[in-house]
Protein backbone atom coordinates (compact mmCIF):
# COMPACT_ATOMS: atom_id res chain seq x y z
CA UNK A 1 0.00 0.00 0.00
CA UNK A 2 1.64 3.32 -0.81
CA UNK A 3 2.08 6.23 1.57
CA UNK A 4 -0.74 8.40 -0.25
CA UNK A 5 -3.22 5.76 -0.39
CA UNK A 6 -2.82 5.12 3.37
CA UNK A 7 -2.72 8.64 4.08
CA UNK A 8 -5.95 9.14 1.87
CA UNK A 9 -7.41 5.91 3.76
CA UNK A 10 -6.54 7.80 7.25
CA UNK A 11 -8.00 11.27 6.47
CA UNK A 12 -11.26 9.65 5.08
CA UNK A 13 -11.02 8.15 8.60
CA UNK A 14 -10.69 11.49 10.41
CA UNK A 15 -13.70 12.51 8.27
CA UNK A 16 -16.20 9.56 9.53
CA UNK A 17 -14.88 8.96 12.65
CA UNK A 18 -13.65 12.49 13.73
CA UNK A 19 -16.34 14.68 12.52
CA UNK A 20 -19.01 12.64 14.49
CA UNK A 21 -19.80 11.70 17.34
CA UNK A 22 -17.86 8.88 18.67
CA UNK A 23 -20.88 6.42 20.75
CA UNK A 24 -19.17 5.31 24.54
CA UNK A 25 -19.86 2.25 25.77
CA UNK A 26 -20.76 3.13 30.05
CA UNK A 27 -17.61 1.58 30.96
CA UNK A 28 -16.26 4.29 28.93
CA UNK A 29 -18.52 7.36 29.41
CA UNK A 30 -17.12 7.90 33.22
CA UNK A 31 -13.89 8.30 31.84
CA UNK A 32 -14.25 10.83 29.02
CA UNK A 33 -17.01 12.65 30.52
CA UNK A 34 -13.85 14.30 32.33
CA UNK A 35 -12.06 14.93 29.42
CA UNK A 36 -11.47 17.33 26.56
CA UNK A 37 -13.70 16.42 23.06
CA UNK A 38 -11.27 14.03 21.47
CA UNK A 39 -9.10 15.86 19.00
CA UNK A 40 -10.89 13.61 15.98
CA UNK A 41 -14.71 15.38 16.85
CA UNK A 42 -12.23 19.30 16.07
CA UNK A 43 -11.00 19.43 12.71
CA UNK A 44 -12.50 22.09 11.07
CA UNK A 45 -12.60 22.50 7.25
CA UNK A 46 -11.66 25.25 5.40
CA UNK A 47 -12.63 26.31 1.95
CA UNK A 48 -9.46 28.23 0.10
CA UNK A 49 -10.61 31.36 -0.93
CA UNK A 50 -8.82 33.80 -3.30
CA UNK A 51 -5.10 35.23 -2.28
CA UNK A 52 -4.81 32.76 0.02
CA UNK A 53 -1.96 30.53 0.39
CA UNK A 54 -0.84 27.38 2.53
CA UNK A 55 1.61 29.28 4.84
CA UNK A 56 -1.76 32.14 5.41
CA UNK A 57 -3.68 29.50 6.31
CA UNK A 58 -1.75 27.54 8.67
CA UNK A 59 -1.06 31.21 9.99
CA UNK A 60 -4.80 31.38 10.66
CA UNK A 61 -5.26 28.40 12.50
CA UNK A 62 -1.77 28.47 14.22
CA UNK A 63 -0.57 25.87 12.94
CA UNK A 64 3.19 24.93 11.19
CA UNK A 65 2.54 24.26 7.02
CA UNK A 66 3.73 20.78 7.30
CA UNK A 67 0.85 19.81 9.40
CA UNK A 68 -1.60 20.78 6.87
CA UNK A 69 0.47 18.82 4.42
CA UNK A 70 0.37 15.98 6.46
CA UNK A 71 -3.19 15.83 6.93
CA UNK A 72 -4.50 17.11 3.23
CA UNK A 73 -2.31 14.87 0.36
CA UNK A 74 -4.10 17.17 -2.26
CA UNK A 75 -1.24 20.13 -1.48
CA UNK A 76 2.06 17.79 -0.84
CA UNK A 77 2.94 20.02 -3.45
CA UNK A 78 2.76 23.24 -1.09
CA UNK A 79 -0.08 24.89 -3.31
CA UNK A 80 -3.47 25.28 -2.37
CA UNK A 81 -6.49 25.46 -5.22
CA UNK A 82 -8.99 28.14 -4.76
CA UNK A 83 -12.35 26.64 -3.82
CA UNK A 84 -11.20 23.59 -2.35
CA UNK A 85 -11.45 21.94 1.15
CA UNK A 86 -8.50 21.23 3.45
CA UNK A 87 -8.39 19.77 6.41
CA UNK A 88 -7.63 21.98 9.87
CA UNK A 89 -6.72 19.61 12.77
CA UNK A 90 -6.79 21.61 16.36
CA UNK A 91 -2.89 21.20 17.02
CA UNK A 92 0.16 20.22 14.94
CA UNK A 93 0.51 15.85 14.99
CA UNK A 94 -1.11 13.52 13.09
CA UNK A 95 -3.14 10.98 12.35
CA UNK A 96 -2.44 7.26 13.02
CA UNK A 97 -3.99 3.77 12.35
CA UNK A 98 -3.21 1.60 15.21
CA UNK A 99 -2.34 -1.91 15.02
CA UNK A 100 -4.71 -4.28 16.67
CA UNK A 101 -3.67 -5.01 20.17
CA UNK A 102 -2.09 -2.07 20.96
CA UNK A 103 -2.65 0.65 24.26
CA UNK A 104 -2.12 3.54 24.91
CA UNK A 105 1.20 3.40 26.60
CA UNK A 106 2.72 1.54 23.61
CA UNK A 107 1.44 3.93 21.17
CA UNK A 108 2.77 7.11 23.32
CA UNK A 109 5.91 5.35 24.03
CA UNK A 110 6.30 4.64 19.82
CA UNK A 111 5.99 8.36 19.30
CA UNK A 112 7.52 9.70 22.02
CA UNK A 113 4.60 11.56 23.56
CA UNK A 114 3.27 11.55 27.43
CA UNK A 115 0.96 8.69 27.71
CA UNK A 116 -1.45 10.67 29.59
CA UNK A 117 -1.82 13.74 27.21
CA UNK A 118 -2.43 11.06 24.40
CA UNK A 119 -5.06 9.74 26.13
CA UNK A 120 -6.61 13.20 27.14
CA UNK A 121 -6.18 14.44 23.88
CA UNK A 122 -8.24 11.44 22.54
CA UNK A 123 -11.17 12.34 24.76
CA UNK A 124 -10.04 8.95 26.91
CA UNK A 125 -11.50 6.69 24.53
CA UNK A 126 -10.73 3.22 24.17
CA UNK A 127 -11.16 2.63 20.81
CA UNK A 128 -7.75 2.67 19.48
CA UNK A 129 -8.22 2.21 15.50
CA UNK A 130 -7.28 5.84 14.71
CA UNK A 131 -6.04 8.45 17.48
CA UNK A 132 -4.46 11.56 16.84
CA UNK A 133 -0.85 11.93 17.64
CA UNK A 134 0.14 15.95 19.18
CA UNK A 135 3.73 17.10 18.06
CA UNK A 136 5.82 19.95 16.90
CA UNK A 137 7.17 18.19 13.75
CA UNK A 138 3.97 16.30 11.79
CA UNK A 139 5.99 13.33 10.35
CA UNK A 140 5.33 10.43 11.24
CA UNK A 141 8.64 8.92 10.50
CA UNK A 142 9.83 11.65 12.92
CA UNK A 143 7.46 12.57 15.66
CA UNK A 144 8.32 14.93 18.14
CA UNK A 145 6.40 15.86 21.84
CA UNK A 146 5.10 19.16 21.52
CA UNK A 147 6.71 21.71 24.05
CA UNK A 148 4.99 23.74 26.76
CA UNK A 149 5.32 27.49 26.04
CA UNK A 150 7.58 29.98 28.25
CA UNK A 151 5.85 30.34 31.30
CA UNK A 152 4.54 33.93 31.78
CA UNK A 153 6.15 34.54 35.12
CA UNK A 154 8.15 33.19 37.88
CA UNK A 155 7.13 29.89 38.78
CA UNK A 156 5.43 30.52 42.74
CA UNK A 157 6.76 27.97 45.47
CA UNK A 158 3.70 25.61 46.36
CA UNK A 159 4.14 25.26 49.92
CA UNK A 160 0.58 24.90 51.18
CA UNK A 161 -2.24 21.49 51.13
CA UNK A 162 -5.89 21.38 50.02
CA UNK A 163 -7.00 20.08 53.15
CA UNK A 164 -6.31 21.37 57.23
CA UNK A 165 -4.59 18.10 57.84
CA UNK A 166 -2.51 15.27 56.20
CA UNK A 167 -4.83 12.92 54.69
CA UNK A 168 -4.95 8.96 53.18
CA UNK A 169 -4.29 8.79 49.91
CA UNK A 170 -7.39 6.51 48.46
CA UNK A 171 -6.67 6.45 44.76
CA UNK A 172 -2.97 8.21 43.55
CA UNK A 173 -2.35 9.97 40.27
CA UNK A 174 -1.24 7.71 36.95
CA UNK A 175 -2.79 4.58 35.52
CA UNK A 176 -5.10 3.05 37.54
CA UNK A 177 -8.04 0.24 37.94
CA UNK A 178 -11.75 1.71 38.40
CA UNK A 179 -12.69 -0.71 41.86
CA UNK A 180 -16.17 -0.42 40.73
CA UNK A 181 -15.95 -1.02 37.22
CA UNK A 182 -12.68 -3.05 36.67
CA UNK A 183 -11.57 -0.81 33.77
CA UNK A 184 -7.80 0.70 33.22
CA UNK A 185 -8.00 4.46 33.18
CA UNK A 186 -5.55 7.55 33.72
CA UNK A 187 -6.28 9.33 37.42
CA UNK A 188 -5.47 12.73 36.81
CA UNK A 189 -5.29 13.67 40.33
CA UNK A 190 -5.05 12.33 44.01
CA UNK A 191 -8.32 11.29 46.13
CA UNK A 192 -7.68 12.96 49.20
CA UNK A 193 -10.27 10.89 52.32
CA UNK A 194 -12.09 13.27 54.17
CA UNK A 195 -15.27 13.83 56.43
CA UNK A 196 -18.34 15.47 54.37
CA UNK A 197 -17.99 19.03 54.81
CA UNK A 198 -14.06 19.17 55.55
CA UNK A 199 -12.76 22.63 54.68
CA UNK A 200 -10.74 23.17 51.62
CA UNK A 201 -8.22 25.23 51.05
CA UNK A 202 -5.87 26.63 48.38
CA UNK A 203 -2.39 25.79 48.17
CA UNK A 204 -1.31 28.52 46.17
CA UNK A 205 -1.93 32.08 45.98
CA UNK A 206 -3.63 32.48 42.42
CA UNK A 207 -7.11 33.74 40.61
CA UNK A 208 -10.14 31.82 40.66
CA UNK A 209 -10.87 30.71 36.66
CA UNK A 210 -13.86 28.43 37.46
CA UNK A 211 -16.23 27.86 40.67
CA UNK A 212 -19.23 25.81 39.28
CA UNK A 213 -21.01 22.50 38.61
CA UNK A 214 -18.34 20.28 35.99
CA UNK A 215 -20.07 16.61 34.99
CA UNK A 216 -18.23 14.19 36.85
CA UNK A 217 -16.22 16.40 38.61
CA UNK A 218 -19.26 17.97 40.56
CA UNK A 219 -18.65 21.11 42.23
CA UNK A 220 -15.21 22.61 40.63
CA UNK A 221 -13.07 24.88 41.75
CA UNK A 222 -10.13 25.49 39.12
CA UNK A 223 -7.13 27.80 40.42
CA UNK A 224 -4.43 29.47 38.11
CA UNK A 225 -1.49 30.14 39.57
CA UNK A 226 2.11 32.16 37.96
CA UNK A 227 4.43 29.90 36.50
CA UNK A 228 1.91 28.55 33.76
CA UNK A 229 0.25 26.46 36.95
CA UNK A 230 -3.12 25.17 37.71
CA UNK A 231 -5.12 23.71 40.64
CA UNK A 232 -8.04 21.82 40.72
CA UNK A 233 -10.50 20.68 43.45
CA UNK A 234 -13.56 18.21 42.67
CA UNK A 235 -16.45 16.67 44.23
CA UNK A 236 -17.04 19.80 46.93
CA UNK A 237 -20.15 19.99 48.80
CA UNK A 238 -20.04 23.37 48.68
CA UNK A 239 -18.29 26.55 47.11
CA UNK A 240 -17.20 29.79 49.06
CA UNK A 241 -15.76 31.61 46.05
CA UNK A 242 -16.56 33.33 43.08
CA UNK A 243 -14.62 33.27 39.69
CA UNK A 244 -11.90 36.28 39.70
CA UNK A 245 -11.27 36.54 42.86
CA UNK A 246 -7.74 36.60 44.37
CA UNK A 247 -7.17 34.01 46.76
CA UNK A 248 -3.87 33.30 49.16
CA UNK A 249 -2.30 30.46 50.62
CA UNK A 250 -4.28 28.63 52.69
CA UNK A 251 -8.05 30.11 51.93
CA UNK A 252 -10.95 28.52 52.47
CA UNK A 253 -12.41 27.16 48.95
CA UNK A 254 -15.26 25.35 49.95
CA UNK A 255 -15.82 21.88 51.37
CA UNK A 256 -15.65 18.29 50.94
CA UNK A 257 -18.29 16.66 49.23
CA UNK A 258 -20.00 14.01 47.07
CA UNK A 259 -21.15 16.01 44.03
CA UNK A 260 -20.26 14.56 40.80
CA UNK A 261 -19.58 10.74 40.03
CA UNK A 262 -16.58 10.58 42.40
CA UNK A 263 -14.44 7.49 42.24
CA UNK A 264 -14.75 5.20 45.11
CA UNK A 265 -17.61 5.42 48.20
CA UNK A 266 -15.75 7.26 50.56
CA UNK A 267 -15.66 10.89 50.60
CA UNK A 268 -13.03 12.58 49.50
CA UNK A 269 -11.50 15.61 47.48
CA UNK A 270 -10.42 15.06 44.21
CA UNK A 271 -6.77 17.10 43.71
CA UNK A 272 -5.36 17.78 40.96
CA UNK A 273 -1.95 19.84 39.46
CA UNK A 274 -2.16 20.88 35.82
CA UNK A 275 0.81 22.62 33.50
CA UNK A 276 0.08 24.95 30.60
CA UNK A 277 1.15 23.56 26.96
CA UNK A 278 0.50 23.76 23.69
CA UNK A 279 -1.91 20.98 24.12
CA UNK A 280 -4.12 22.87 26.73
CA UNK A 281 -3.80 21.95 30.42
CA UNK A 282 -1.66 18.98 31.16
CA UNK A 283 -2.00 16.54 34.58
CA UNK A 284 1.24 16.66 36.61
CA UNK A 285 1.61 14.47 39.73
CA UNK A 286 0.58 16.46 42.67
CA UNK A 287 2.70 14.29 44.56
CA UNK A 288 5.65 16.83 44.14
CA UNK A 289 3.44 19.99 45.11
CA UNK A 290 1.72 18.79 48.21
CA UNK A 291 3.54 20.28 51.08
CA UNK A 292 1.75 18.08 54.33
Amino acid sequence: MTFTYRLLLLCSLVGTVGLTATPMNSKSAHAAASCPTPALSRFQRHQVNRGETLESIAQRYNLRPSTLINMNPSVRNGSVTVGSELQIPPYNGFVVEVPSGQTWRQVAEKYEVRADALFEINGCQQDLRVVFVPGGNVSPSRPITASPPAADSQPISFTGYPLQSAATVSLPYGWQINPTTGEVFFHSGVDLLAPVGSAVQAIAPGTIVFANDQGTYGQLIIINHSGNLQSRYAHLGEIKVSIGQKVNQGDLLGTVGRTGEPTGSQPHLHFEMRSSSGLGWVAEDPKGFLKQ
